[in-house]
């Protein structure tokens, strides 16, 4: 099944750093039940596969692991990368836009889903 999952170039450098840094295997993109409004993105760097995850590779020989327990929350998503200079800081972080989301809580680390 391919669960359409698209990446940003900003996201998949920025997430190819974080791979070589930490010296990991790939990105492994998962959902866990928690906060205000259901559900949370859970991105990890790992350093062995999880027999059970769906293996994407993608062009420029990043591979991604999907959690397959999500894929019809994951289905559509797409994750881009953005560093934003707020109070003297310098914040990175992914961003991940879903049309399954029904809404998000007020702090945006947490969605719903109808």
């Amino acid at each position: 099944m391919n669960p359409n999952i698209t990446f940003t170039d900003a996201a998949r450098s920025y997430i190819k750093k974080m791979i070589e840094k930490k010296s990991g295997l790939g990105f492994r993109l998962s959902v866990k039940k928690t906060g205000c409004s259901g559900y949370s993105y859970l991105p990890t760097i790992v350093d062995k596969i999880n027999t059970d995850d769906l293996t994407l590779k993608l062009a420029d020989d990043l591979t991604i692991f999907v959690d397959t327990a999500w894929l019809s929350l994951l289905q559509g998503l797409q994750v881009d990368y953005t560093e934003e200079a707020k109070s003297g800081l310098k914040q990175k972080r992914l961003i991940f836009t879903n049309s399954n989301e029904a809404s998000r809580c007020g702090c945006g680390e947490s969605f719903h889903i109808e």
